[in-house]
């Protein structure tokens, strides 16, 4: 009786509670940290003009922290169940199959041979890495017949993620600007300012946006390419629309915070089990938890060892690594 009473549960409620949850997350992330906080001084610093050093914190330094953390997960989220819709693939994700690392390496390009670029010039660069590691990912994976297995594309992603973190380290080593490479590469949210915020928030959310209104392209699509053609849908228009909207969402990620794996992969399976496979529920459901899952991560990166930093790309990982070992055992070959 209760599995069918979860079965049924409108949507709406599921999207409430998800929402409760991320907010409660980023109550937590903006109180928790080295600096003694109250929820008092949270509500003065996000309803009132009052000064003080612990009000300073909250609005410089981890507010705009954290909204990033908001957008930058649901980024992640949102491009990574595109990917597996769009290539019925459930190992696909940003991280695995070189758009990060593609993202990365264009950056370090960037700043080697570019030093003054500006802010708006490096995530144009990480959007033009992200497409190109894209690009030789599926490229490997199509050189052999039999279309797109999930083992041949992580394979793949795994050999073209090598190569070009290689890339970017060796440009980091060559011309002695390894550290603000590595600080890219090794992926967190500390010193994010409003004015990145204001070039990297529009480009996610027009994203999302173009996102949620293919959605329902994107439910047919993962079914079956035949179904979709036979109900008159331009596939490769939609493919070509999607693949940019991806690659928008995870330059913008990589642009603001480094490469960050997993996010992309955990989150859609969580929220298919949650709302079923129609794409029209699991991409709003996957912003939100996406945001709330990278909330959790940033705040376990502050609290574990305060006063120092614990890099949130590892707690990801560690996080994200046996979900991934999972999803091979049991997902993987039901979609070879």
């Amino acid at each position: 009786m209760r599995t069918e009473t979860k079965r049924t549960l409108p949507f709406v409620y599921k999207l409430i509670a998800a929402f409760i949850v991320s907010v409660t997350m980023f109550i937590i992330a903006m109180i928790f940290g080295a600096a003694n906080i109250t929820l008092s001084d949270l509500w003065l610093a996000l309803t009132s003009n009052v000064q003080g050093d612990k009000i300073s914190i909250l609005r410089e330094i981890r507010l705009p922290r954290e909204i990033a953390a908001i957008f930058v997960g649901a980024a992640l989220a949102v491009s990574g169940a595109i990917m597996q819709g769009m290539t019925r693939n459930p190992l696909a994700d940003p991280g695995l199959i070189g758009l990060t690392a593609g993202a990365n390496a264009a950056l370090a390009v960037t700043i080697a041979w570019i030093p003054s670029v500006s802010y708006f010039g490096s995530m144009i660069a990480c959007f033009i890495g992200a497409a190109v590691g894209a690009v030789m990912v599926f490229s490997m994976g199509a050189i052999k017949k039999g279309g797109f297995s999930p083992l041949r594309l992580v394979l793949a992603g795994a050999a073209v993620t090598a190569l070009l973190h290689a890339v970017s380290e060796g440009i980091g080593i060559y011309f002695k600007i390894y550290k603000d490479v590595s600080m890219w590469t090794a992926g967190g949210l500390i010193g994010t300012t409003w004015s990145q915020l204001q070039i990297i928030v529009p480009a996610i959310l027009i994203g999302m946006i173009i996102a949620l209104l293919l959605s329902r392209q994107l439910t047919i699509l993962s079914l079956s390419e035949e179904v979709a053609v036979g109900l008159g849908q331009k596939t490769m228009q939609i493919k070509a629309i999607l693949f940019i909207v991806v690659i928008v969402l995870a330059g913008a990620s990589v642009a603001l915070v480094g490469n960050m794996a997993f996010i992309g992969l955990m989150v859609p399976h969580i929220v298919r089990a949650i709302v079923g496979t129609d794409y029209r529920l699991i991409i709003p459901m996957s912003a939100i938890c996406g945001a709330a899952f990278m909330l959790i991560a940033d705040t376990l990166g502050r609290t574990i060892n305060i006063p120092y930093e614990t890099p949130v790309a590892a707690i990801v990982a560690i996080m994200g690594l046996p979900f991934f070992l999972i999803i091979v055992r049991k997902g993987g070959k039901a979609f070879s």
